[in-house]
């Protein structure tokens, strides 16, 4: 997530079940945001455990009630689209909520004549969902005539700063404080998958068949194969600036960072480019207004560590933007205009990013300035990000270097977190036992997806979700006389493993001798 973080330390290969504070001791962030993390884990494996990978609920007279039912509506005179019932359903352990809010009712003006107000929809359709922002240029939707297709739900997260959602921010605190603390939001996508992708035989279109299909589609899908690793090594420069950081500290910087290394343009190695902050990309300024190549900015920064300055590298950002994981190029900034807030930039922004102010847009800074120096030679960027190189290491600053393996594939907003400490003078990362750092995937983005609907033009759509009852149920009245027949069983089993009633051997043989003797 993109957040003023210190690190990430929630390992779920180390089982922790809680965290728990020490009086007089220090309070982190880290700390808290790992106590969340460990309570969301166990929840969201507790309900994949319980429910299966997707599910929604059926009432207990197993009626349908989860959400996201598909409709698919022709359009004769307009574009296809498809209707999204509301209601809750989740995908392996995530719950995701398409409940449509209701308007709220505003107080009627005094001089206002009595009008009809129009229904809300209940549903959401396909080109309103609130996290996809489809494009009707660019999403249209197959037509089930020509051949059926898949509909499925696509789930994954990100953060949310007051930058995008400004009611994250307490005004009281004043305009000259930064925002508090950040929000993660589940983001769901309802989209179409045509059915050869999922290499299917369309004279076998069963149930079974597509969702066993779909399954082996999304593992594929779930996370990328690009793995990186991270190291501090002492650059040749170091003794340049003996008196800044101890001589034989590895990493250079004079400052706790925590390194983000992110994907921009996913893709091959030879097409695939990254972006990285030394503050894990939680540098922004919100935009007030676009005017060709000059943006007018809400703010530039609270100091000279987290403002603006000729030179740096910016991504033009807004809510549509982030959830589409589009990869624009990023711009450069060529000149600041500091009593008006302004900042002109290399090229005017794309045309569908920046100028809704509803989607609440900003700008993120990037620390790269130019390709990695490496061996001699620099590496010119590519669309304003650095390109990937595997099977070499990369230096980004102060030392701290990364490593892409070979044969990796990588997709935009894959990401991965590299803390460096002045401390130890050296980047957190594991190791061998050779203290060799080790390859390791992304942090994220994970996707998960679940399979809706096959949709099959005029005969309609056939549902593909899984639905689950409730575990609990009434308890029955006791019966009287089943209560009794139940007591006799028991003392008659009992009487027949113990003749002696729980009485001693001697004290049994005594009554025995006495009853003889009568």
């Amino acid at each position: 997530m993109h957040a003023d973080l210190s690190r990430l330390t929630f390992r779920p290969e180390r089982h922790y079940s809680a965290v728990v504070a020490q009086q007089g001791r220090v309070q982190l962030d880290a700390d808290a945001n790992e106590q969340a993390a460990i309570q969301l884990y166990q929840a969201r494996t507790l309900a994949a455990d319980l429910i299966g990978r997707h599910g929604g609920p059926r009432d207990a007279a197993g009626r349908d009630i989860a959400g996201f039912y598909i409709d698919y509506v022709g359009g004769k005179y307009d574009i296809d689209t498809l209707l999204i019932r509301g209601g809750r359903y989740y995908v392996e352990g995530i719950l995701v909520d398409a409940t449509r809010p209701a308007p709220g009712v505003p107080v009627p003006d005094e001089d206002a004549h009595d009008e009809d107000t129009p229904t809300p929809p209940d549903r959401w359709t396909y080109w309103d969902q609130p996290d996809a922002f489809r494009d009707p240029e660019r999403d249209r939707l197959p037509s089930p005539a020509q051949t059926p297709f898949v509909v499925y739900l696509n789930v994954w997260e990100r953060s949310v700063t007051a930058a995008e959602d400004p009611a994250l921010r307490e005004v009281a605190l004043g305009a000259a404080m930064p925002d508090t603390a950040a929000r993660v939001k589940v983001v769901w996508q309802v989209l179409p998958l045509s059915l050869a992708e999922l290499a299917i035989d369309t004279t076998d279109l069963s149930k079974d068949v597509v969702r066993a299909a779909f399954d082996n589609w999304a593992k594929k899908q779930s996370l990328s194969s690009g793995r990186l690793a991270a190291r501090s090594e002492r650059p040749d420069h170091a003794d340049e600036d003996p008196c800044l950081v101890r001589p034989d500290a590895r990493y250079r910087g004079t400052e706790n960072q925590l390194y983000r290394v992110e994907v921009h343009a996913g893709g091959d190695a030879k097409d695939a480019t990254f972006k990285w902050s030394r503050e894990n990309g939680s540098v922004v300024f919100p935009v007030d207004e676009l005017d060709g190549t000059w943006v007018q900015l809400a703010s530039l920064g609270y100091d000279d560590k987290l403002d603006l300055d000729v030179g740096d590298h910016v991504e033009v950002i807004d809510t549509a933007y982030s959830s589409r994981l589009e990869a624009l190029p990023l711009l450069r900034v060529e000149e600041l205009d500091l009593p008006g807030r302004r900042v002109r930039l290399s090229a005017e922004p794309e045309p569908g990013v920046g100028r809704r102010p509803e989607l609440n847009p900003f700008l993120r800074r990037w620390d790269h300035r130019e390709g990695p120096r490496h061996k001699g030679r620099t590496a010119a960027l590519k669309g304003g990000a650095v390109p990937v190189t595997e099977g070499e290491w990369l230096p980004l600053e102060d030392g701290v270097e990364v490593y892409f393996a070979k044969g990796g594939g990588y997709r935009t907003g894959d990401h991965w977190l590299i803390p460096a400490r002045t401390a130890t003078g050296s980047v957190e990362w594991p190791t061998d036992p050779a203290r060799r750092p080790l390859l390791q995937g992304p942090a994220g983005i994970t996707r998960h997806l679940a399979p809706l609907a096959l949709v099959k033009g005029e005969e309609g759509a056939v549902d593909l979700r899984f639905g689950f009852r409730p575990l609990a149920g009434t308890i029955p009245p006791a019966d009287e006389a089943a209560l009794a027949a139940e007591a006799q069983a028991r003392r008659e089993e009992q009487a027949a493993e113990d003749p002696s009633h729980g009485r001693s051997q001697t004290t049994a043989e005594a009554e025995a001798a006495v009853d003889g003797g009568v």
